[in-house]
């Protein structure tokens, strides 16, 4: 670390302010202001203050003779004594000194032969009063536009909360991007390729009586490519882009999200055709009366105006809504039919070829070398969403300048799979050699196990290297990807996670705390082999729901179980009897191959790492066979 040159733009060295950027800032002025009428204002009071007597003692020294003359201004009295001396008082400022002197026992007498002057208060004194009166609300209402300056909300724009905050991009402003840049979804792709056609061409589809879909729902998990595929038919089509979120049509302010809803349909109509994107509708669409308070309140006339405008639609507006969404199950039934969302385009996880072709694209400007082979990154990538395979490129990219290297290598993008699914290398984290050996061992069990049956995952690589929050980890190399699990694809997995606790009972007759997410996992696929699935003869084949939705995001408040505590108890007993099954087919596997258990584990402390060639070759075994 170096220090800042003498003379620097080091946070030390900063030069001061002029008092000129000091004026320009409004909270000096407001500052200024405040303590200037706190001092008139002591002054004031401390001057009124000074020789002040009551009007009762003023009423005592006329009668006793004492006075000389009164001179009144305003409210103010000033009692001129024989002997010179000046006193100060006060009466009502509606009433005369004349009555409020005889009402307290003054004799007329006396009183006509005072010499008391009237005279007009100065201009200033009542100015300066009624500042004061009213200086508290514009201390208040300054204030207020000095916090909305201040987020970025400034005083000219007090007043338009109600004003859309969609994001306008005309057609020569788009970035270029196409179908082409959406790589894989063939069938998504399709849907949406009819909508631009609606858009260039609605008079193809008029002639045959055919409605242009006011609506177009896409769901799919999260970094699928929704948003992408909404600017691709952006890109295709040729028409203004408006382009928004759910949570910007809610605020603090009742009314704002259902003013915003009206402002972006209407903008919308003045630029038809065109599309109106709605990333997260779920924020504003769920289903209403699922929760309480004000802002639930908020959120459902927000909706209801959503539900207004798209019905509101004339025939040839040619005004096309886009949402994206990945909670459908929570969105209001009203929402979904058709006359709104007249389309739910799906938008699933990428498959092997589609990944494929996903890393070709987001390979375009990146050196690779002759080594690397995307068809292995991304059969090694199952259960990854497009971002996250951009992610993995980018990762790859970035290893590479760290390195000083021309390209990316193979080898940069095999250890940007493990940052991307594990988390970063921590080689500096400290463990004991009884830990490491703990470590080993387990890792070792889930490597046998998974080797030993055909139905579970390949070994793509066995580390000890701590990523992320893990020790050690395995990474599976799928055989095939499945849409249809089997029970014995079921029982393969649990099996699988129960090799690293079974691995450290046999080996160190203890168990640590490394099994907690395999655990976890294990109790999750039993229960759902049970409840879900149906895989259970004792219980036949039933879907026994066990009231598992959070309160508050779906459509009810709770969710009551469906059956008796007599079925629950067996459920329990069901799960327990299935995962004791498969913990006793575990243990009697490495008990027949502790030979080979010790075998890699010895070789993992020694190497840290195996790839999966490593492996195969220390068991014995063929790529096909393993």
């Amino acid at each position: 670390m170096t220090n800042n040159p003498e003379g620097g733009s080091g946070p030390r060295n900063r030069p001061p302010q002029k008092w000129s950027d000091l004026l320009s800032q409004g909270w000096v002025w407001i500052l200024l202001v405040i303590v200037g009428v706190v001092a008139v204002r002591l002054l004031v009071f401390n001057t009124s203050r000074s020789d002040t007597i009551g009007l009762n003692r003023v009423a005592e020294l006329a009668s006793t003779g004492r006075l000389a003359g009164i001179d009144v201004e305003g409210d103010a009295i000033a009692v001129r004594l024989n002997n010179d001396n000046v006193l100060r008082s006060r009466k009502e400022m509606e009433a005369s000194i004349y009555d409020s002197l005889a009402n307290l026992g003054v004799n007329p007498e006396i009183l006509n032969s005072l010499n008391i002057t009237f005279r007009n208060p100065p201009r200033f004194a009542a100015i300066l009063s009624g500042f004061l009166i009213i200086l508290p609300m514009l201390i208040i209402l300054g204030f207020f536009l000095f916090i909305m300056r201040q987020s970025g909300a400034g005083p000219n724009r007090a007043l338009q909360f109600g004003r859309s905050r969609a994001k306008k991009v005309e057609p020569e402003h788009h970035t270029n991007i196409t179908f082409d840049d959406a790589a894989g979804l063939v069938e998504a792709k399709q849907e949406l390729q009819e909508v631009v056609e609606f858009l260039n061409e609605p008079a193809k589809f008029e002639e045959l009586g055919a409605r242009i879909p006011k609506g177009v729902l896409m769901v799919g998990s999260p970094g699928t490519g929704k948003t992408l595929l909404a600017k691709a038919v952006a890109g295709e089509a040729g028409v203004p882009f408006f382009s928004s979120s759910g949570s910007e049509f809610v605020e603090m302010f009742v009314g704002v999200g259902a003013s915003r809803v009206r402002d972006l349909f209407k903008q919308a109509k003045e630029q038809a055709p065109c599309i109106v994107f709605i990333d997260e509708i779920d924020a504003v669409g769920r289903h209403r009366g699922a929760g309480m308070g004000g802002g639930n309140d908020e959120r459902e006339q927000t909706l209801n105006q959503i539900l207004v405008e798209m019905d509101g639609f004339e025939s040839g507006t040619n005004v096309i809504v886009i949402a994206a969404t990945n909670r459908p199950d929570i969105l209001d039934p009203a929402l979904l039919r058709p006359g709104r969302f007249d389309r739910k385009v799906v938008v699933d996880l990428p498959e092997r070829h589609e990944r494929h072709a996903i890393l070709d694209v987001h390979a375009r400007g990146k050196p690779l070398s002759e080594d690397t082979d995307l068809e292995a990154i991304a059969a090694q990538t199952p259960g990854l969403a497009g971002a996250d395979l951009e992610n993995l490129m980018n990762e790859a990219a970035i290893l590479a300048a760290r390195k000083d290297q021309n390209s990316i290598t193979m080898q940069n993008l095999v250890e940007a799979i493990e940052r991307v699914m594990a988390g970063p290398a921590r080689k500096s984290r400290v463990i004991t050699e009884k830990e490491r050996r703990y470590v080993a061992y387990h890792e070792a069990g889930h490597a046998i196990v998974m080797a030993l049956l055909d139905l579970a995952d390949n070994v793509g690589k066995v580390s000890v290297i701590s990523r992320g929050q893990a020790l050690g980890y395995v990474m599976p190399l799928p055989n095939e990807e499945k849409n249809l699990l089997s029970v014995s694809d079921f029982e393969a997995q649990l099996s699988a996670l129960l090799g690293g606790r079974a691995a450290e009972e046999l080996v160190f007759e203890d168990i640590t705390t490394g099994a907690e997410n395999d655990l976890e996992r294990v109790t999750q696929i039993a229960q759902s082999m049970i409840t879900r699935y149906g895989m259970n003869e004792s219980l036949g084949p039933m879907q026994l729901n066990q009231g598992e939705h959070n309160p508050f995001m779906g459509m009810e408040i709770g969710e009551q179980r469906q059956y008796s505590e007599a079925v629950a108890r067996k459920i329990d007993k069901e799960v327990r009897a299935l995962v004791d099954r498969a913990y006793a087919h575990t243990l009697d596997l490495l008990k027949d191959n502790m030979a080979n258990l010790k075998l890699v584990a010895e070789t993992l402390l020694e190497r840290e790492v195996l790839e999966r060639e490593d492996f195969e070759e220390l068991l014995g075994l063929t790529p096909a066979s393993a």
